[in-house]
């Protein structure tokens, strides 16, 4: 893997899932070509690296020119998937109250790649208000109060902070590389 194609991958990184990688969302999802740059190697060496740090990589989807990746908070998910009505959410489906963090990803994974639709559910994987998704499904995307990150349907202004926040961190974690601070040193992993 060469030095510019670590940056490319940090760009994208920082710029995706900057709010992930900060602890203040449990994760965010990044759709690459896998020939850009290395794919495998980067996420294997970030997986690596930030292993310490508590975030972590994982391939949901491969096709033969791209890859869907899920950049994750393990202190976030964990605390995501302990949420009563969360899995209660997630059991209409398939996601069983006993499954691991683990289990879940791989039926998340699984739903993806053999559904035709994408399955809407991964909008709670991602940290989205649950009324929120269920509205995006029920209005067929249609009807939303604004439109961000996600769409939104209700607490509009608790959404407009998250989401200036959000920016915040891809601000800050995009200046730092431009700064030429490397990635792993803006996120103190050592």
């Amino acid at each position: 893997m060469s030095e510019s194609e670590h940056m490319e991958f940090s760009r994208i990184l920082a710029y995706q899932s900057a709010p992930a990688m900060l602890g203040i969302k449990p994760s965010s999802l990044i759709n690459v070509d896998k020939y850009k740059f290395c794919v495998d190697e980067n996420v294997s060496y970030f997986n690596r690296r930030a292993y310490n740090k508590g975030l972590k990589i994982f391939t949901l989807r491969e096709d033969s020119q791209r890859k869907l990746l899920l950049v994750y908070n393990n202190r976030l998910l964990d605390k995501l998937l302990d949420d009563a009505d969360v899995r209660k959410y997630l059991a209409k489906y398939g996601y069983e109250y006993k499954l691991s963090k683990e289990e879940c990803l791989s039926r998340l994974s699984k739903r993806i790649c053999e559904n035709d639709e994408f399955p809407h559910e991964v909008g709670v994987f991602l940290g989205y208000p649950i009324y929120d998704v269920e509205e995006f499904i029920k209005n067929k995307g249609e009807n939303y109060l604004i439109c961000g990150c996600w769409k939104v349907y209700s607490n509009e202004k608790q959404a407009e902070k998250l989401f200036s926040n959000y920016d915040k961190c891809r601000s800050f974690l995009c200046n730092k590389l431009d700064q030429g601070i490397d990635i792993y040193k803006a996120l103190k992993i050592s």
